[in-house]
């Protein structure tokens, strides 16, 4: 017997003679949410989880949220029959082993032609992996990276489907509609590329995450702890902010977050969070990938490495003990030039990691060959996404300026940009190493920076160095070739 739940009694009568237009299994927030948003735009949708509580939970949320055409099912056989041919299913699981699990189940009732979209935060190979064995299988398998949270996935996310473009096909329609809609710039979501290419960019918009976040966290504390602005003030900068060019919505909610009061006590909220930063792993791929592909990334490692040391709570205190003392260096701070600085600053640090995180894809596309667009992925960052901000629609602009451009830092625009901001950079800088007050994002953006835009680094020294304990030789600036020099005799002769 099938055990079939509806969110509408109206469509009890007339589902024989229909079946639904996609499926979706895995109904956690994110996968309850999109369900429910694949539904509202009109797509009549069949749902499963292994869970049978979660199905019944999404059914009676689709019939509060307006009798949306979302069908439940308790079984794996049923949801799978219940979807019209060729079947698409979205999986929303935990990455890894959950997801082979799942991709079982559902395989086992799955016919040629049939397609499994994996909607997760997953390893771009596991998804070629996966690809390859559904493809010895008669089936077509996407990697979606799905970006904008619960309420991004309820409203309209960003997607980056990645994989078999005749599966893509088969959901466009669907996508262009459930994405996030940007009135200038379209649909939040465009076919990625081949292979792994949408987990791998979705993974990489991750790790910008990470360093806009670190980035914003950098520009608190300056504010707070060398400026002494209160939550109020902080509140009003951050709102401010978010009128210019550092509109986003990650300046938005901390804007937000400076205003909630402690319900549990008094003050506000954000003084009692627990300075210790959880992380679930792509920031962490994301650095592994730029040392694999020999691309520099120091603003998002430092926010990598930011996570780690904030999880070294009690050691920190132990040595709060130890390393007491004033690190304050009594210059007067002039707090409304200081808030401009650190705007600038922020702004400049910020290119500087999306420059890194653009670098590490193009590197990426280049070595499999995926032929990735940059300005595209700019483009669908736009809205839905956690990273989403105006200036993304600069970046996008640069691109089609110059497909190939090199790294964003010297596109004419930016590069204007962090001319005109690297003094106040450079202050803000200051200012925290002088107070005492880490700042390992601005500082290595800033660092980045100037490590670029030099003709000449002392990276000579360290070649010289390396061929003087591993012969490993060496080139000239004055003539062609590879030397070696016996750098040890040369130096103990002369004694």
């Amino acid at each position: 017997r099938v055990k079939l739940v509806l969110a509408s009694s109206a469509y009890a009568s007339s589902y024989k003679m229909a079946l639904t237009r996609i499926g979706l299994a895995g109904l956690a927030v994110m996968g309850q949410n999109l369900a429910l948003n694949i539904a509202e735009k009109g797509f009549p949708i069949s749902v499963y989880n292994r869970t049978t509580s979660k199905v019944d939970e999404t059914v009676q949320r689709a019939k509060l949220e307006g009798n949306l055409p979302l069908y439940g099912f308790h079984d794996p056989a049923s949801f799978v029959n219940s979807i019209q041919k060729p079947r698409v299913v979205i999986m929303l699981v935990k990455a890894g082993a959950p997801v082979d699990q799942t991709i079982a189940t559902l395989a086992a009732h799955l016919e040629q032609g049939d397609c499994i979209v994996d909607g997760g935060n997953e390893w771009y190979e596991n998804t070629e992996r996966r690809e390859k064995a559904m493809e010895e299988r008669g089936l077509l398998y996407l990697g979606m990276g799905v970006s904008g949270g619960e309420e991004g996935a309820r409203h309209g996310p960003s997607m980056m489907p990645g994989g078999s473009l005749e599966a893509y096909q088969y959901i466009e329609d669907i996508l262009l509609k459930v994405s996030a809609q940007v009135p200038d710039s379209g649909p939040c979501v465009t076919y990625i590329g081949k292979g792994g290419s949408g987990n791998f960019v979705k993974m990489v918009h991750n790790g910008i995450e990470y360093g806009d976040m670190q980035l914003i966290a950098e520009a608190y504390d300056v504010l707070k702890s060398v400026g002494k602005l209160t939550n109020g003030e902080l509140q009003q900068v951050f709102a401010e902010w978010n009128k210019g060019e550092l509109l986003s919505f990650l300046v938005e909610i901390t804007a937000d977050i400076f205003s909630i009061k402690d319900d549990q006590g008094e003050g506000y909220l954000v003084d009692k969070v627990l300075d210790k930063t959880g992380m679930k792993g792509t920031g962490k791929w994301t650095v592994q990938q730029a040392a694999e592909l020999s691309v520099a990334a120091p603003t998002i490692e430092a926010s990598l490495d930011s996570r780690f040391l904030s999880g070294l709570k009690d050691e920190r205190v132990a040595a709060s003990k130890i390393f007491q003392g004033d690190y304050s260096s009594g210059e007067t701070v002039n707090k409304a030039q200081l808030i401009e600085d650190v705007r600038k600053a922020l702004y400049a640090s910020k290119i500087c990691s999306y420059a890194q995180g653009m670098n590490i894809i193009k590197a990426k596309s280049t070595e499999k060959g995926w032929g990735l667009n940059l300005g595209e992925l700019a483009r669908i960052w736009k809205g839905g996404c956690i990273i989403r901000a105006s200036f993304l629609d600069r970046i996008k602009k640069a691109y089609d300026r110059n497909g190939e451009l090199a790294n964003l830092l010297i596109d004419p625009e930016f590069a204007q940009e962090i001319m005109d901001r690297q003094a106040a950079w450079r202050r803000v800088v200051c200012l925290a190493i002088n107070n005492g007050v880490s700042t390992p994002g601005m500082s290595a953006s800033l660092a980045y920076f100037d490590s670029y835009r030099r003709d000449r680094l002392p990276a000579n020294l360290v070649q010289a160095q390396r061929d003087y304990f591993g012969a490993h030789t060496y080139e000239r600036v004055d003539m062609p070739g590879s030397f070696h020099t016996e750098w040890y005799k040369i130096a103990n002769s002369k004694i």
